[in-house]
């Protein structure tokens, strides 16, 4: 018998040189000399001239290869808990699919419920207390439900104690065996302190955690909740430093109580938020789980995971052009299922308005059925497992978080800093930095900041309760512009800058476009003059559109020639201020808008300008 041919072995793109990674930095060098970014002569990094930093100073590359590679992130399901907290992931069951609601009539809340359990929600967060349902409704909301395959996650500010009670009685009143009793009671005085300015005795959330967990060995009793630090304008391993912190706070005094590590470890729920940025959210969850798995370790608890349930972040969330919000929201929840969440909360798009609709509820709740079951997101054991990328990105902000914990824990802990002002002080100075990108539009808000639709009609919903205030400040990266958009919209005429176009259309579309975007994010109309030939056919067109603000957009090659005359002729027919798109200097220009110039300034002043006040 003939011996088969030795079979060759396939490699790919074998017939192409093996590109280095010199070769790739000269052609972006090259790529950033032909934009001027570069000098000719430069012979340096030229990817570093790309790179971006995030609000945590950590430097993100635009390229990762094995030399970036961090620590070994270790198995799914195994202490630090990098990769996962079970072996199998997400695999089997895909995420906790868990709805928001907080609507304070028992009536309709119990409707919503019914119908987001009958389509795919698997448990609940029930807000209750004086920002949501009344807690004596509880039996009723809940009377249809079935609490041990739909457990309920309580969030009651104040009033957990007896909210708890209320719940327990429900699950005593169906006849559920304590074996099968899940969720979590929500206790959080922590949290409330940090939201509100008002002392709550952790005492109460503990004692109550050391009867839970005797009887209710699924049951969790307190929520370690960081949203409160993230919607105070904090960065990630703000949040993630702080969580860690108060998590330690809760763990050392569930241990004092006669709890072991385990067991208080296991009374813990930590909540987290997930923003539209995907890669900062999968490293972040996976940091998380990191971090927290150090401080049982050192406390003798080394295999206990950090239990997650991660929200879609209300702090990204926009009243204007909402619908752009369920973009925002699924790839918040795409990096939350990727960094392995355990329980996922997508927030309705029209969240920022007021109370969510039907169909709001219902694009939130298909969110996650997409990702689950049409893209399969849970069907890999840590997708991100391996990308030099994402275990960089993790390390780097696993070592950020930990140093802002320390700082908390030489300051005594985390109370002693929330009261000295430290946390105040940092979040603030990370919501400054942000600000002033917003501002500018680095940070770009697409349909606010970023191609408004002044016209569009927003849906009407009915207000939420107000929710806990008097601790750190609650903001939105959007409301500064929102704000402008509202003035602008409640008076009699919408107010208009004329767009003084020079040219044929041609020449001066690239900058008028750009005039009228960055003036519309302040619910300004912009009428333009069109095609011109001369100053006079400007002129005469400003004089029509009944504004006293004109702004002159064209091609630098034009501004030499005509802009004096322009300007002159403006003046002459009744302009109180003119500003130019681009940047020089020009006489009786004055102002300039360009890339990169602080919008909101610009917007303020113009609306001073024709009458509003801002």
């Amino acid at each position: 018998m003939s011996q088969a041919p030795e079979l060759e072995e396939l490699v790919l793109a074998a017939q192409f040189p093996t590109a280095q990674h010199a070769q790739w930095q000269e052609l972006v060098a090259g790529v950033l000399r032909k934009s001027g970014r570069l000098p000719a002569d430069f012979d340096g990094d030229a990817a570093g001239k790309i790179a971006t930093k995030t609000y945590d100073d950590i430097l993100v590359h635009p390229l990762y290869t094995r030399q970036d590679a961090a620590p070994a992130a270790g198995m799914p399901g195994l202490a630090p808990f990098v990769r996962g907290s079970r072996p199998e992931g997400a695999v089997d069951t895909g995420w906790d699919v868990r709805q928001r609601h907080a609507h304070p009539d028992p009536a309709a809340a119990k409707k919503a419920i019914l119908a987001d359990l009958e389509h795919g929600v698997t448990s609940l967060w029930l807000v209750v207390g004086d920002a949501g349902l009344p807690i004596n409704a509880l039996a009723d909301v809940l009377d249809e439900v079935y609490v041990d395959l739909a457990p309920v996650v309580l969030d009651a500010g104040p009033d957990f104690l007896a909210a708890a009670d209320a719940l327990l009685e429900v699950h005593s009143d169906k006849a559920v065996p304590a074996s099968a009793v899940g969720g979590n009671l929500g206790a959080d005085p922590i949290g409330l302190f940090v939201r509100t300015g008002d002392d709550h005795p952790v005492a109460d959330a503990v004692q109550l955690a050391v009867r839970v967990s005797g009887e209710f060995p699924k049951l969790r009793t307190i929520v370690v909740d960081a949203l409160p630090y993230h919607q105070a304008g904090g960065s990630d391993s703000q949040e993630l430093g702080l969580s860690i912190a108060t998590g330690l706070v809760y763990l050392r005094a569930l241990t004092d109580a006669g709890l072991t590590v385990e067991q208080a470890a296991d009374q813990l729920e930590f909540r987290y938020a997930a923003t539209a940025d995907q890669f900062l959210t999968i490293a972040k969850l996976r940091a998380a789980r990191r971090l927290w798995a150090r401080v049982l370790e050192v406390s003798g608890a080394p295999a206990v995971p950090q239990r997650q349930h991660v929200v879609t972040s209300p702090v990204m969330m926009t009243r204007r052009d909402p619908w752009v919000n369920m973009l925002r929201t699924t790839l918040a929840c795409f990096g939350a299922g990727v960094g392995g969440a355990n329980s996922v909360t997508v927030l309705p798009f029209d969240d920022a308005i007021g109370l969510p609709d039907a169909f709001a509820r219902r694009i939130a709740r298909n969110t996650q059925a997409v990702l689950l079951d049409e893209s399969k997101v849970a069907g890999v054991i840590d997708p991100a497992g391996g990308s030099y990328y994402v275990e960089r990105l993790t390390d780097d902000l696993a070592h950020a978080a930990w140093a802002f914990f320390q700082e908390t824990e030489r300051m005594g802990g985390l109370l002693p800093a929330l009261v000295n002002g430290l946390v105040e002080d940092r979040l603030g100075e990370t919501w400054a930095r942000r600000s002033k990108n917003l501002a500018r539009r680095k940070d770009p808000l697409t349909g606010v900041s970023e191609f408004p639709n002044i016209t569009e009609k927003l849906p009407v919903r009915e207000q939420a309760p107000a929710g806990p205030s008097g601790g750190l400040p609650q903001v939105r990266l959007a409301e500064a512009y929102e704000e402008l958009r509202d003035l602008a919209d409640e008076q009699p005429q919408r107010p208009k800058v004329f767009l003084a176009t020079l040219g044929p259309v041609a020449a001066h579309t690239a900058r008028g476009t750009f005039a009228a975007n960055l003036f519309q994010a302040g619910g300004i109309e912009t009428p333009n003059a069109g095609a011109t030939a001369t100053a006079d056919e400007v002129a005469e067109a400003f004089a029509a559109s009944g504004t006293s603000v004109a702004c002159v957009c064209g091609p630098d090659t034009l501004y030499a020639e005509r802009v004096p005359d322009t300007v002159r002729a403006l003046r002459a027919a009744g302009a109180k201020k003119i500003l130019l798109a681009g940047k020089g200097e020009y006489e009786g220009v004055d102002g300039y808008i360009h890339i990169g110039c602080d919008v909101l300034t610009v917007l303020r002043d113009t609306l001073r300008t024709l009458g509003v006040g801002a």
